[in-house]
């Protein structure tokens, strides 16, 4: 099966990896932004399809998406589906 998203999926998780983004950094520009731990108690993951996680926010219960970068290894922008 063919993934017509995976291209830009690896130019988007080779753009997000190639500078180590801090996290003051990713907060300028996304807003709030997720550590693993703090991920796992507002969201529950549903699928990896780099650079995104599927996610449940536990809160209410909408599905959406997040973007993530490897390394420091943080969420953000959260898109509700």
């Amino acid at each position: 099966m063919t993934d017509s998203t995976e291209g830009i999926r690896r130019q988007m998780t080779a753009e997000l990896n190639a500078v180590k983004g801090s996290r003051e950094d990713l907060e300028s520009k996304h807003g709030q932004v997720w550590n693993t731990g703090e991920l796992t108690k507002d969201f529950e993951a549903l699928a990896f399809i780099a650079p995104f996680i599927i996610v449940r926010r536990r809160a209410d219960g909408i599905k959406g998406s997040l973007t993530f970068q490897h390394d420091p290894r943080f969420y953000f922008s959260f898109q509700p589906e």
